[in-house]
């Protein structure tokens, strides 16, 4: 019996692998992936015009109501194909192409691609805004004509003939073709009830719009849904909401005395079981739609909770009224006067506490590496008279008179009493993703902590001029931003106190928190002023917070921080942060520490890189 369930399973695999290698249109051996075409599509989509803000990710693929075949129909292929598209946040490209049947012609195809996403802008008809894209490229660049008109040689001949198809699939084959042929010469389509075969050349509406399905190529819109950050494998998922009529209501048919606690009947939307499902990720990257139930409440009765805000007499102590600030619209190209809400707060019930025991070998050594920076008597370089030669100098005027580039400097130091004219504002994320463990025993609010006092400690014995906070948000009316040492205030145990006190949540609004750090720091009368940022993230909020929007908030705070003479610079610990931080700080204004569990001590040996003369 056995033999015979194993026999069944080998002669159904074997008849899988045949069915779809035959109905398959793609060509596998030469397949092309998009991990290995990303860094340098992203690279040539901004150098030809793309905007920074814009990710180069990867697509999943997307239903098309194909006409198939019966070999298709038979294997069950052809339901999804891999499409180009592109919105305001990304442009998404497919996870691989087989298009065409040599691999150095689906690596072309990327970079079309990406060219043609470069010029392309929203998207009002399918048909001929790609028309008008694609005959602007070859204006612009002629030289790119020979290669598309390759890929249109190739692709045509892999297209179904239009005698095998009916009266209006052929019409509309007909001037898709032709438009391939000659951009910008097909204004009207004709109507169809079936999808045209995929072009692979043009770019498709974003997956919130329905794929071109009719030969007028509308743009009806459906909802889609986007995995949670730090899991998304294969792009968006396309979703749906269904009512949750699985709550009829009624009376109650148990015994009051069979509940072991009231929470059992309150009419809260739980998992059957509340232990996460670690397969979740896997399970929704295997699904090609996601089905979202939302509970209907009754109006009037019952429980009512609010979850996002502590109550006020736990929650952290606010100091003054709010502030209002402005942001960045991307969209509009311009900033949203009062548009955002900072709260300035202080932790509650936080005593003075001295630095814990296990720092302060760490603090120690600290200390004696800065003794050299203190404001004291140093050396000064490159002076005109002095009572030590500068041999650095003198090697370095004897190399350029032998090229015959003589500068005259001085050639002598001396040392003189200096005074270190700096400031420094550290600002650091303690939204709730710094709850997450880096290991059994440290979550990253610890190694954030850590690094705060470290860094007190370093700065209050070199003599500095240093101010601490954290901050969080939810929404634009509730950014928080709490006060751990001011300029004015002493490094004690009360700014140790308040450190220790620091506890993760809510969300990251970045843009809000270096605007009014900005203003903080412009306040004070040294020369140098460095602004830095800790962080293990991109900026996110609740609201509409999230991907470009606020990726190009923070961009437009930094570069105001710039203007003013300030020095933004960002520590994260994010290992995608190469894919946002180039584009917010510069590619000169941000490290990456890959290792969490360093950053107490780098933090300071960072600082010393940052501001030494």
């Amino acid at each position: 019996m056995a033999f015979t369930v194993e026999l069944e399973e080998w002669v159904g695999s074997v008849w899988h692998r045949f069915i779809t290698r035959r109905a398959s249109p793609d060509f596998p051996e030469a397949r092309v992936e998009f991990a290995r075409q990303q860094r340098a599509l992203a690279l040539l989509f901004r150098a030809m015009g793309g905007a920074s803000g814009i990710g180069v990710e990867a697509a999943s693929d997307r239903d098309l109501l194909l006409r198939r075949n019966v070999l298709q129909q038979i294997a069950g292929t052809c339901k999804q194909v891999p499409l180009a598209w592109r919105d305001d946040a990304t442009l998404r490209l497919p996870s691989s192409l087989a298009v065409f049947p040599e691999a150095a012609l689906n690596e072309e195809l990327y970079r079309w691609l990406a060219l043609l996403a470069a010029q392309s802008g929203q998207m009002r008809h399918w048909g001929r805004d790609n028309q008008r894209w694609t005959q602007q490229l070859l204006q612009r660049f002629p030289a790119l004509r020979a290669r598309y008109e390759r890929l249109v040689d190739a692709h045509l001949q892999l297209r179904p003939d239009p005698a095998s198809l009916n009266r209006s699939e052929a019409a509309l084959e007909r001037a898709l073709c032709q438009a391939l042929r000659e951009p910008g010469s097909v204004e009207h389509f004709p109507r169809s009830e079936r999808a045209a075969w995929p072009l692979p050349l043009w770019l498709y509406p974003p997956q919130n719009l329905v794929s071109p399905q009719t030969a007028d190529l509308g743009e009806e819109s459906e909802e889609s849904l986007a995995t949670a950050p730090g899991e998304q494998k294969s792009g968006r998922k396309r979703a749906k909401r269904i009512d949750d009529s699985t709550r009829d209501g009624g009376f109650l048919v148990v015994r009051l005395e069979n509940l072991f606690s009231w929470s059992e009947h309150v009419d809260l939307d739980r998992w059957e079981d509340d232990s996460e499902d670690e397969d979740a990720s896997k399970v929704a990257d295997d699904l090609d739609e996601l089905t979202l139930s939302r509970t209907r409440l009754r109006k009037g009765g019952g429980l009512k909770l609010h979850l996002d805000l502590p109550p006020a007499d736990v929650d952290d102590v606010p100091l003054g009224e709010g502030i209002k600030l402005p942001e960045w619209d991307y969209r509009k190209q311009q900033l949203q006067d009062g548009f955002v809400n900072l709260q300035m707060m202080v932790p509650r019930d936080c005593e003075a506490q001295p630095l814990p025991q296990r720092l302060k070998a760490s603090a120690h050594r600290l200390r004696r590496q800065f003794e050299h920076l203190r404001n004291d008597r140093q050396w000064l370089r490159q002076q005109t008279q002095g009572s030590e030669l500068d041999m650095q100098a003198w090697l370095d005027f004897h190399v350029e008179r032998a090229h015959g580039q003589c500068v005259e400097r001085g050639l002598f130091m001396e040392q003189r009493q200096t005074r270190r004219d700096l400031a420094c504002l550290l600002l650091a994320d303690v939204s709730m993703s710094t709850d997450a463990h880096l290991n059994d025993e440290h979550r990253v609010i610890d190694v954030v902590r850590d690094s705060l006092l470290l860094f007190g400690e370093t700065l209050s014995g070199l003599g500095d001029e240093f101010a601490l906070y954290g901050f969080s948000s939810l929404r634009r009316q509730q950014v928080r931003m709490q006060e751990l040492k001011s300029f004015d205030q002493r490094y004690d145990d009360n700014t140790r106190g308040r450190i220790q006190g620091l506890k993760p949540g809510y969300y990251t609004r970045m843009g809000a928190a270096i605007r009014h750090a900005t203003h903080l720091l412009g306040q004070s009368k040294r020369r140098s002023k460095l602004l830095l940022l800790v962080t293990d993230g991109k900026p996110n909020d609740l609201d509409l917070y999230e991907g470009r929007y606020g990726v190009e908030d923070t961009r437009e705070a930094v570069m105001q921080a710039r203007r003013q003479g300030l020095t933004p610079f960002c520590i994260t610990i994010d290992r995608e942060a190469g894919d946002y931080l180039p584009y917010m700080f510069g590619a000169n204004g941000y490290t990456l520490i890959r290792q969490p569990e360093q950053l107490p001590l780098r933090l300071p040996q960072l600082y010393r890189q940052l501001t030494q003369p």
